[in-house]
């Protein structure tokens, strides 16, 4: 049973690779708007963060429509350059690690909220969820077990107050297949 109070303070932070990871394992596309909307009637929404990394030596990214749609609908989009670089073996590597990012970001608004909500498996937040515990906050984790391997790191699941399984609550905010991919990121019923 996931816990959510409509007076708990609340802000979600998602990391952006890992779930959209999550949720390929899982064969499913994320509704945004939904997403928004799910949290928002469940809890007292401060903020949504949305971390990504961003390559910007090619001239069209295929994250772009859905950075700029977000940026415009609600989400704060903290992004950053990826890194291009070539491996030992010769293959083309990129690398864009947002934990840093993130961190500052939950650290710095944990005085004005009550439950953080990670959208992440990753095993470096289990310091993170617990230097925020501290302070007071309580912290759930989003991501799933229902993958092989499971895409959340135990150490963190455990440091979790509530893991809430993706799988259970896709339902809440997974796009229909009978609706496109998004075109435009100027119009904004291309994510609904």
């Amino acid at each position: 049973m996931i816990r959510l109070s409509t007076q708990e303070r609340t802000a979600l932070f998602i990391d952006g690779a890992n779930l959209y990871a999550a949720t390929r394992s899982l064969s499913f596309d994320i509704d945004y708007r939904r997403l928004l909307e799910f949290f928002g009637a469940k809890t007292n929404l401060l903020r949504a963060y949305y971390y990504s990394a961003l390559l910007e030596t090619e001239d069209y990214s295929p994250l772009k429509p859905l950075t700029d749609w977000l940026a415009y609908n609600g989400y704060s989009l903290v992004t950053k350059p990826a890194k291009e670089f070539t491996d030992a073996m010769g293959r083309r590597r990129i690398k864009g690690n947002m934990d840093i990012e993130l961190a500052i970001d939950m650290l710095e608004l944990a005085p004005h909220m009550d439950h953080a909500i990670l959208f992440s498996g990753d095993s470096d937040f289990r310091r993170l969820a617990e230097a925020v515990q501290r302070k007071g906050v309580r912290v759930s984790v989003v991501s799933t077990i229902k993958t092989s391997p499971p895409m959340i790191a135990d150490e963190l699941r455990r440091q979790a107050d509530q893991f809430i399984e993706l799988a259970d609550i896709a339902v809440e905010f997974t796009r229909k297949p009978t609706e496109s991919r998004p075109r435009s990121p100027n119009r904004d019923d291309d994510f609904a």
